[in-house]
């Protein structure tokens, strides 16, 4: 965006002219949300996510929410953030490289963290240059973020794409409460120290004054790593000290809109897509799998399981459907790429070992579908199958209670290394690497008594209600907004801020 239209923007939308969005006399101050892609409340929040859980505070502030604009521009240095308003929230993007977006997204956020936090030290794909363009980025962000804070604000960040930005915005001085919240695991000390520059990584995250885990186990496994890799202090109050700064830890699971759900699975337009669910398979049970395309999600595992069921309970064969809904992801990577050739080919053999005639043991559908179409399916379905190796929360085991039929409920079967195990105790919880123990389970739930599925439907559902999505947000913002961040100026700049081009150096400070 040109220089003048920007400041024309600015004085429009009652920017200041230096420094920021002006501050609203009766407020005391704004929610600024980061993130790598940057969600339109207005648009997005009929879809849920973050978009539903901050959407009302954006407003009531008069908050922004910043990242990157899914453009690439040929220079970085042409790269100007471009602001727009939207139902009083302002939205500040800016775009990446082709060379940035490789490095720091496909990269490192992908080929490094991504694995690493989900317990895969085998797919971890660490270069030198990933780290270096993850560093940039943050940098980039955090240099144009800064121009737009006030001394007010509340800054929430999130996930592992921006691990290192608050340590960023307090090298330029930022003293505002800054808190983050990691959506995906983290694993033990062990799993976490196997990749290359962690402690550079991980060591910013003591720069923010409040960091949110999804379960006690990913905070727990977060406070053995920064005792015992880079040297924090654990303080009587749970927090952690380090470098004179006190970090406070918690879990905060994050949920959905469970009402609005609710009602999306019962509107005019779901009741048309079940009355053709029922249609097409006839009085056979269905199960429903709905899970992005991913080694984390257990699909290999779930399908070789799907396929054990029907060969040891035969009574079901030509009374059940499964139904997987898996859209695509990172198809680019070569482990992404063996995954769905994985799935096709067990697809294939399911089909053509059981199939008949008349009955398609197996649906896979690989393209997304609408959350209304989502909301449908779940509510057709007898069985829900979620089953990730290893997952931070899981919300479509909460969405799939949500959508529930209360009179004639279907059943949950969870991973236990799914985040939502630690609270949903009343699906069955099942190990995903133990394919009889899920047909087993894929038995008990088909079989199980009405009684029965109404009791484990009316606990669950009364604990995805007390942690919906508005209790998460209101909970996690409500301590940041109570802490008092400690810095008192700029954090000066270190080595890890900065790229690093000896690999030598790199793997002597991991050891």
């Amino acid at each position: 965006m040109p220089a003048v239209a920007v400041r024309h923007l600015v004085e429009e939308t009652s920017f200041m002219a230096k420094g920021g969005i002006r501050q609203n006399r009766k407020r005391e101050g704004r929610l600024i949300v980061v993130s790598n892609r940057v969600a339109d409340p207005k648009r997005d929040r009929k879809a849920g996510g973050l978009a539903v859980a901050v959407g009302e505070t954006l407003e009531a502030t008069g908050g922004g929410w910043f990242g990157w604009s899914g453009e690439v521009t040929p220079d970085a240095r042409q790269s100007k953030p471009t602001i727009r308003l939207s139902d009083g929230i302002y939205i500040v993007t800016i775009d990446l490289t082709s060379e940035e977006l490789d490095g720091f997204y496909f990269g490192f956020s992908n080929q490094c963290l991504w694995p690493i936090l989900h317990y895969r030290i085998d797919l971890v794909h660490f270069e030198q240059d990933y780290y270096d363009k993850y560093r940039i980025v943050n940098r980039r962000f955090a240099n144009a973020l800064a121009q737009f804070l006030g001394p007010n604000d509340v800054i929430w960040i999130h996930d592992l794409h921006l691990i290192p930005m608050g340590a960023e915005l307090r090298r330029h001085g930022a003293n505002q409460p800054i808190g983050f919240f990691l959506h995906v695991p983290f694993p033990p000390p062990e799993v976490v120290a196997a990749l290359p520059r962690h402690h550079d990584v991980f060591k910013d995250m003591m720069a923010y004054d409040l960091l949110g885990f999804q379960t006690q186990r990913d905070t727990a496994c977060f406070r053995n790593y920064a005792m015992q890799e880079i040297g924090a202090v654990l303080q009587k109050d749970g927090s952690l000290q380090f470098a004179g700064h006190r970090t406070q830890c918690g879990a905060y699971p994050a949920g959905i809109d469970v009402e609005s759900f609710a009602r999306l699975s019962t509107n005019a337009e779901a009741r048309k897509q079940i009355d053709y669910l029922r249609k097409s398979i006839g009085d056979r049970a269905l199960i429903v799998g709905v899970d992005r395309l991913d080694y984390s999600k257990g699909l290999v595992e779930r399908l070789t399981a799907y396929g054990q069921f029907l060969r040891t309970y035969r009574e079901n064969r030509n009374k059940v459907v499964l139904m997987q809904v898996t859209p695509p992801s990172r198809e680019t990577l070569e482990s992404y790429v063996q995954i769905r050739r994985e799935l096709d080919r067990l697809e294939g053999d399911i089909n053509g070992e059981f199939g008949e005639m008349d009955w398609t043991p197996v649906r896979y559908i690989r393209r997304a579908i609408s959350r209304s179409k989502l909301a449908a399916l779940y509510r057709a379905s007898r069985v829900g199958l979620v089953t990730p190796l290893r997952d931070g929360m899981n919300l479509v085991a909460k969405e799939y209670v949500a959508a529930q039929d209360e009179n004639n409920p279907g059943v949950l079967i969870l991973s236990r290394f799914a985040g939502a195990a630690e609270a949903m105790h009343q699906a069955l919880i099942v190990n995903p690497h133990d394919v009889e123990q899920v047909a087993y389970a894929l038995q008990m739930a088909l079989h199980m008594p009405l009684e029965e599925r109404r009791e484990r439907h009316q606990a669950l559902l009364a604990t995805i209600r007390k942690e919906d999505v508005h209790a998460w947000s209101k909970a996690f913002l409500a301590r940041l907004a109570n802490t008092k961040s400690e810095f008192a100026g700029a954090l000066p700049l270190n080595s890890s801020s900065q790229p690093h081009r000896s690999t030598k150096t790199a793997t002597t400070r991991t050891a």
